[in-house]
């Protein structure tokens, strides 16, 4: 799972907005960039498995914060990491 750190122009209501994904080579720069445009860094770090999870999750706030707020209990925690463990085997089948 990646992770993707949010940038957003102030005062935009998050409408205007960018993202990168730390895990990539140029993650520093891209960063620095950004914040000299003006963009500030939004939220905490979404984990997800594509952009378009990252970007939907960073969208819908609410559901972004009830899911963090489920996993930080011992049960929802482990029935998430279940889940997720099973998708991954699915995948890392299919492909063979």
């Amino acid at each position: 799972m990646a992770k993707y750190q949010f940038f957003c122009i102030p005062d935009s209501k998050r409408r205007e907005f960018t993202y990168i994904n730390m895990e990539s080579d140029t993650y520093l720069a891209e960063k620095k960039q950004l914040l000299q445009s003006g963009f500030e860094v939004e939220d905490d770090v979404i984990y997800a498995d594509t952009p378009e999870e990252a970007v939907e999750k960073f969208r819908s706030n609410y559901i972004y914060a009830l899911d963090e707020h489920n996993n930080s209990y011992p049960e929802g925690g482990l029935i998430k990491f279940m889940i997720e463990s099973y998708q991954e085997i699915r995948r890392k089948l299919g492909k063979r």
